[in-house]
């Protein structure tokens, strides 16, 4: 009798049946912990059917894990995505990583679901996923880069070389740990930016002590991206502006309001940006000013986005 053949390895059943978008996912949920239903399949889906067909999928793959958090006042929220673990194996070979720890997506879950600031990360996911899902539906336009905050909590993530040499010892004490930061471009130009999600419930103080920060990296710096801080309400942006009547930042800030955006149905890519020191008009994103020679010559102007990288 014929031996029966070993079972397949489910890495490799996995990594044969996966696509670019959900390449592109897996690495989203690497990188920014959780998504949810909703958010997945505006940015990378044409239809919410759709996207939960594949979800499960996935699931069923083992690429992915789900949760749904309670409502206070009963009820719950919709699924909450999170990499289980072949889809660590799976992200860590593609990008050439050692294999994980083998309870990387046990523990990575048990935090994400305990953690008190988990509608935090969700929202400043949130902004990113309306970028993406704007590119999605608009040809010229593209969501480069998107980098998590902790890209930003080393000492030294912010030197380049000509600024000043105590950025390579200082820590996020006395710089911007923004809660993440990406490369918007649309035609023929980019624009790098790092974002501060509020929800509101920080003191003004706090919101004025990070701008401080931001003018602080200006300083020591050679480049300077715009700061954006999305608020949650257009009393709490005028009340911020107020505090910085008189004052003249040099690093460029910009706040938009989640009432502003939901009013008028935009995303963040739209003219909803208002440019502290500049007058009271809003601008686009991709109008927002820079100053960094480095990010011009690692993501050059282009007239339209490469067909493959649409695709992924």
């Amino acid at each position: 009798m014929r031996k029966p053949l070993p079972a397949p390895d489910p890495l490799l059943r996995l990594q044969a049946s996966i696509t670019a978008r959900d390449d592109r996912l897996l690495g989203w949920l690497y990188d920014h912990g959780l998504l949810t239903t909703d958010q997945i399949a505006a940015a990378l889906f044409p239809s919410l059917d759709f996207a939960q067909r594949r979800l499960r999928r996935l699931t069923v793959l083992r690429a992915v894990d789900r949760f749904r958090p309670n409502k206070p006042d009963g009820g719950s929220y919709p699924y909450h995505y999170v990499l289980d673990q072949l889809g660590y194996s799976h992200v860590r070979a593609q990008r050439g990583l050692g294999p994980p720890r083998r309870d990387q997506a046990r523990r990575r879950k048990q935090s994400l679901t305990s953690r008190p600031d988990l509608p935090h990360l969700l929202g400043g996911n949130q902004v990113f996923i309306d970028l993406a899902a704007h590119a999605r539906t608009h040809p010229n336009s593209h969501l480069d880069r998107w980098q998590p905050a902790s890209a930003f909590h080393e000492p030294g993530v912010f030197y380049r070389r000509g600024g000043d040499p105590q950025l390579m010892v200082h820590g996020p004490s006395g710089l911007p740990r923004p809660d993440g930061a990406g490369v918007w471009t649309e035609q023929d130009r980019s624009v790098p930016f790092f974002l501060e999600y509020d929800t509101g419930r920080e003191r003004l103080d706090i919101l004025t002590e990070k701008i401080a920060k931001y003018e602080r990296l200006y300083a020591m710096s050679t480049w300077a991206w715009p700061a954006l801080f999305h608020l949650p309400s257009a009393r709490r942006e005028a009340n911020l502006h107020h505090r910085l009547t008189g004052t003249t930042p040099r690093a460029f800030i910009a706040t938009t309001t989640a009432d502003l955006r939901a009013a008028a149905g935009v995303s963040p890519a739209e003219q909803v940006w208002h440019l502290v020191g500049v007058g009271a008009g809003r601008r686009r994103l991709i109008d927002l000013p820079y100053t960094d020679t480095h990010h011009d010559q690692e993501f050059p102007t282009r007239t339209a986005p490469d067909p493959h990288e649409r695709a992924s």
